[in-house]
């Protein structure tokens, strides 16, 4: 089985589970670092490792544009291409081309628009993104889908949820024609999009159960929509999605939504959080998120967190990560990073604990209000 389910928190949807790739068993939940580009911004995959990084996401819009996707089938794939042995998640290019609304146009065929880098025309099609990620050699492809926009109209989510759909079922049929390039499995999750309609996201979760997928994400959210409303749709969407299969909801988030979507049953996430706002200056820990760049920890002897055991708390003060940041030092661009990504698996590695324990309710209320609060 290429996903097991090996405990429900008695009190919650919560869940623990194994996700079983030819690159390694990933523990659910999990955190999926954003190596947009073949890389986890300033970090390297010994950085990775040493904190206990299990799988990361690479970008097909970005990998397709640059270097090229038959550049790195050259290479025998993003595993060898970027020296990471452990799994690995491609979107679809879907949310990238979603955000080039100006110069971009959708048919019923695919998505035609315009490179960000240099005005080129290029194309997507269910076929071509399902091509692109064989050779991009991932353990985890994307269907090719429609990010609609929030808000938008009842009309309009179901129009491109239609289309969503058909995408869906032309590259569920070429997935079953073809063989993957490297000789390791390659699984496609199919994508629900309705926007906040429930109604819309019913039809597209029960049409894409009918495909039978080995995996389902949940996409169209953390697009602007108020937390309560994300948090209403992932509840009612995971309750349509198979038992059996792993629940994975796009772009999320925050360390609070990771927590909120783990009690109503998701199981895998990513976003750029962390590292963008590592680079930013913005370090996240037990007690709290700081701005680490603030005057305040100018002659801070502390670490970021005396709980934590990154390699960053464990070697530097606030005092010189701030130092390094207002002087523009790469370096403090990665000891923030480092520490960044270090929570957000601690988090959800806690959070596991917790679900198999059936204390994951008692946890979650205890460390919701720290973790959001501002140092």
């Amino acid at each position: 089985m290429f996903f097991k389910k090996i405990h429900k928190d008695a009190n919650s949807k919560a869940r623990a589970g194994l996700l079983r790739t030819d690159h390694g068993t990933v523990e659910t939940p999990i955190f999926m670092p954003v190596g947009t580009q073949a890389t986890v911004k300033t970090l390297t995959p010994d950085d990775l490792l040493k904190s206990e990084v299990q799988i990361i996401l690479g970008n097909t819009y970005h990998l397709f544009l640059r270097p090229g996707h038959k550049l790195i089938e050259e290479f025998g794939g993003l595993h060898p291409f970027m020296s990471w042995d452990k799994p690995i998640l491609t979107d679809s290019g879907g949310y990238q081309v979603f955000s080039l609304k100006e110069i971009r146009k959708i048919d019923e065929e695919g998505v035609t628009f315009q490179s960000h880098l240099d005005g080129s025309h290029q194309r997507f099609t269910p076929e071509s993104v399902l091509n692109i990620q064989r050779s991009l050699g991932s353990d985890i492809m994307m269907v090719l889908d429609e990010c609609a926009p929030y808000p938008s109209t009842k009309e309009y989510a179901s129009k491109s949820n239609v289309l969503t759909l058909k995408w869906a079922a032309i590259a569920r049929e070429l997935y079953e024609k073809q063989k993957p390039l490297y000789g390791h499995n390659q699984w496609l999750f199919g994508i629900v999009q309705g926007s906040t309609y429930k109604e819309i996201r019913q039809k597209s979760a029960e049409e894409l159960v009918k495909m039978d997928f080995p995996g389902y994400s949940i996409g169209g959210l953390a697009v602007g929509e108020p937390p309560e409303v994300m948090y209403e749709m992932t509840d009612f969407t995971t309750d349509l999605l198979p038992d059996n299969k792993p629940k994975y909801l796009m772009g999320v988030g925050k360390p609070e939504d990771i927590l909120e979507n783990i009690e109503r049953g998701v199981d895998m996430f990513d976003c750029v959080i962390p590292t963008r706002n590592a680079r930013n200056g913005t370090v996240f820990s037990k007690a709290g998120k700081m701005i680490i760049k603030a005057g305040r920890f100018k002659a801070d002897q502390n670490p970021i967190d005396n709980t934590c055991g990154c390699y960053t708390c464990q070697k530097f003060s606030r005092g010189y990560i701030r130092h390094l940041m207002n002087v523009n030092e790469i370096l403090g661009l990665k000891l923030a990073t480092i520490h960044n990504i270090h929570f957000y698996l601690w988090l959800v590695k806690e959070a596991r604990k917790h679900i198999i324990e059936n204390t994951f309710i008692d946890w979650k209320k205890k460390i919701l209000p720290k973790i959001k609060s501002v140092i």
